[in-house]
């Protein structure tokens, strides 16, 4: 009937069944109620409303249960109601097809379930019903109000002249029942004397305030029709002229009325020709000694402004005892907390759900969520599911006990170095530092010292200077520890064979042919790695999927190619070196090191050849410490093998460090 094309002269003084399905679903939402039953009558109105409430509650995410068209067959409808796992039934349907329904259902079933009515009737005038029903009814009706002056009209009424039918004496005496008075114009019949209530409230008659509000628009609408067209003309009393202008010209004025009734309220009617007003949401409460009570818990009103058309006093509603939890719940599954996503059941409605765990590395923070999501890549989900964290940060720091470890070994052999090269340069003159070419003696004990030292970049937050130093100062530092073992190695052997009898050897025996070798050598891997710095340089890395719930802050080697050069090219040292070494190794020994630079070229290739699998299959900062240990083990490993026993010489057994005992154990190739 709100369709103005087909109905464009109907105006209606109730709230449309639009809104009052509106409002139903509001509340159903407002209490989370979104498993329902729905039983309506055969009456067109109910079966129009019935789809109109379907599409609503199934657009705000909750599920029909079951609908119930009612007949006569009240056994399967008390099945049905009892066989439902829903808490909450709608009845849509007037209030003699309400007497039925209520009259013959089971008493138990009833009682377990929240009723939402929607007629318009107010339940103290209906049959009596309070047999079977108890506080868990919730009703829909239309704002209710006290008309001025209606009781006096109701008590001044001849109610002799009302139709005889039982349902408008029920209304009647329901309404208002008073004793007969003197004052009082009606006739009075003694066998008819109705009992005296001292308060008589007509706001629960909600139809007399619909009726109220309908006379008085269509009396403002005659009244504007009359004072703005007919007013100038003298003809218009007659009251043929008058009806003859009525059907056309009423509708404009009524349309487009507007006052204020006698309650201060504004009435007028919307596009669709429907009254501007709202419902108000009772609660049937029975008191202990069998009296009804209705009390208002809220409103509706889908012309008021958003946010306030809709409200609900929880506090309000009286819930029956039998319920379990108040306010009840009507779920078809129960709720999914957080850490868990719905899983709709296959062939059952959506509001039918299993609840599963969130997968590994995804967090949902809502209830009854349809889904989970990933954390950011800086976060990760808590134990439980339902939040992200931020990850931890990990580094070697020189706080952990490793990094104290680690920084502790290095100080430690950066200082025994430091001790030797200083028995060097103090018995510097002494046959046994000459006869092993000390210049490069002191050029590889700076550089170990450097390599302790170097190890000290390694341990700290990465970030883009010590990224580029790591590698860049092991590399070239190393370059240097093994140009000198090799400038060593390649002296020992010319030393041995320039000292034969014309041996044009002797020339190339200074120390500028052994610098030039170590310079030579390391100026190669020094290009290597300015390459690499110019091409693609070590940059920090926030490493985010190696470990669960960890950042790991480590140092991208930029280009693998280059690292692995650099790296390659220090093993051809080592491993020339080795070679050369193992070679001479039957040489005298109080005039070379061969048989040192032999073993200590050994356990240098061993740290470095166990470091590259061992490096490539770890992670973070254990990555990081692999490779510290790998060059705190190779320096301490030629500093052990080659200058240990020289000072051992030096300051236990001086008796040695003469020229007359090494020419003795040469056997005069001095």
């Amino acid at each position: 009937m709100s369709d103005t094309v087909m109905f464009p002269y109907f105006y209606r003084t109730s709230p449309s069944e639009l809104h009052l399905c509106a409002g139903i679903v509001k509340l159903l939402k407002h209490f989370s109620w979104s498993w329902v039953g729905i039983i309506a009558s055969y009456e067109h109105e109910s079966l129009s409303a019935v789809q109109i409430l379907k599409e609503g509650i199934e657009q705000d995410g909750g599920c029909i249960a079951f609908v119930e068209i009612v007949n006569n067959n009240f056994s399967k409808l008390n099945e049905r109601i009892h066989m439902s796992s829903t808490s909450v039934i709608i009845l849509y349907c007037s209030i003699d097809y309400l007497w039925n329904i209520l009259g013959n259902s089971d008493y138990v079933h009833i009682t377990k379930k929240v009723w939402i009515t929607t007629h318009e009737q107010d339940f103290t005038l209906s049959y009596p019903l309070n047999r079977n029903m108890k506080n868990n009814t919730l009703a829909f009706t239309v704002a209710k109000k006290n008309i001025p002056s209606f009781s006096k009209f109701v008590r001044e009424m001849n109610y002799t002249l009302l139709p005889s039918d039982l349902y408008t004496w029920s209304w009647w005496r329901s309404l208002c029942e008073i004793q007969c008075q003197k004052s009082i114009r009606r006739s009075c019949n003694t066998n008819k004397t109705l009992k005296f209530l001292p308060h008589c409230e007509t706001k629960h008659l909600g139809s007399s305030y619909n009726v109220y509000n309908a006379v008085y628009a269509l009396a403002h609408a005659l009244q504007d029709m009359v004072t703005s067209g007919f007013g100038h003309d003298t003809m218009w009393s007659g009251e043929r002229r008058f009806l003859d202008y009525l059907p056309w010209k009423l509708h404009h004025y009524l349309k487009n009325v507007h006052f204020k009734n006698g309650l201060g309220e504004d009435v007028s009617f919307d596009e669709n020709g429907d009254l501007t007003i709202g419902y108000d949401i009772i609660n049937i409460v029975y008191l202990p000694n069998g009296i009804q009570r209705n009390e208002i818990i809220g409103s509706y009103n889908p012309y008021a402004p958003p946010g306030q058309d809709f409200t609900v006093d929880e506090k309000a509603i009286v819930w029956e005892s039998d319920f379990t939890e108040t306010p009840p719940q009507s779920r078809c599954s129960p709720s999914c907390h957080p850490g868990y996503r719905k899983l709709t059941r296959e062939g059952e409605p959506v509001c039918c759900y299993d609840c599963i765990p969130c997968a590994e590395g995804e967090v949902s923070n809502q209830t009854d969520g349809d889904t989970c999501w990933k954390c950011p890549e800086d976060q990760w989900p808590n134990q439980k599911r339902d939040a992200c964290i931020p990850k931890v940060i990990t580094f070697l720091s020189y706080k952990e006990p490793l990094g104290i470890a680690l920084t502790s070994i290095s100080i430690f052999f950066f200082l025994v170095t430091a001790v030797i090269l200083g028995i060097f340069i103090n018995y510097r003159d002494t046959p046994l530092v000459r006869a092993n070419n000390r210049d490069l003696s002191y050029i590889l004990l700076i550089s170990l010292m450097l390599c302790f030292l170097c190890s000290l970049i390694f341990i700290g937050r990465p970030n883009k200077v010590t990224c580029i130093l790591r590698q860049i100062v092991f590399g070239i530092i190393f370059a240097i520890s093994l140009s000198s073992i090799f400038s060593k190695t390649i002296t020992v052997v010319m030393a041995f064979h320039a000292t034969k009898p014309g041996s044009k050897l002797r020339k190339w025996m200074g120390s500028r042919v052994s610098v030039s070798i170590v310079f030579s050598c390391s100026l190669i891997q020094t290009v290597l790695c300015l390459a690499w710095l110019f091409t693609a340089p070590p940059f920090p890395y926030f490493n985010i999927h190696s470990e669960t719930g960890m950042i790991l802050i480590e140092c991208n080697e930029g280009s693998v190619v280059a690292f692995y050069c650099v790296l390659g090219y220090l093993g051809c040292l080592a491993g020339i070196s080795f070679i050369v070494a193992f070679l001479a190794r039957n040489l005298p020994d109080s005039f070379n090191e061969a048989k040192y630079i032999t073993f200590s070229m050994l356990v240098f290739c061993n740290v470095w050849l166990s470091f590259i699998p061992t490096y490539l299959s770890t992670k973070g900062k254990y990555m990081v410490a692999v490779e510290i240990f790998a060059i705190l083990a190779s320096s301490a490993g030629l500093l052990g093998c080659i200058f240990l026993p020289k000072c051992y010489i030096i300051l236990f057994k001086p008796d040695r460090n003469n020229r007359k005992y090494l020419t003795k154990t040469t056997g005069g190739n001095c």
